[in-house]
């Protein structure tokens, strides 16, 4: 029997299906910044305020949106526009009608191997948003490539 993520579109899925698609990798945790001109992303190494770096999960899941201002909440419809969500991003990829890749735990059975495979923030976060007050106190925590 195929799994759900191949035999379901994004918006088939019940809510525990659709919450179990994501890796716990942490990247759309990370503070990314947008050229105004050209709309490209630019990664960083500041993690939003709720954000646990050592577990690679949010502090405060059930009430984020209300918390943080500018958390987004993945739909079916926006993960197929949001051009910030990782190349990794189950949510994309199932999207785009790809698979997941064998790190993912929903595939290995195993929470820990998206971490094991160097895919998540995990060990990469330099910083917490609220420590943070301008823009410019980012710039010091580009990333030349996304995490």
């Amino acid at each position: 029997m195929e799994p759900f993520w191949k035999t379901k579109p994004l918006e088939a899925m019940t809510p525990q299906e659709w919450e179990s698609l994501c890796d716990g990798c942490g990247k759309c945790c990370l503070a990314k910044l947008e050229d105004e001109d050209t709309g490209q992303i630019h990664w960083t190494s500041v993690a939003c305020r709720l954000f646990d770096a050592g577990l690679c999960r949010c502090t405060d899941y059930a009430h984020r949106l209300a918390r943080v201002h500018d958390c987004v909440r993945l739909t079916p419809e926006n993960v197929r526009t949001l051009s910030w969500l990782p190349a990794t991003c189950a949510y994309r990829l199932v999207a785009d009608g790809k698979d997941l890749a064998w790190w993912h735990p929903l595939v290995s059975g195993n929470p820990e191997t998206v971490h094991q495979a160097g895919i998540s923030v995990r060990g990469r976060v330099a910083a917490q948003e609220d420590a943070l007050d301008e823009p410019e106190d980012y710039l010091p925590y580009l990333l030349q490539e996304e995490p």
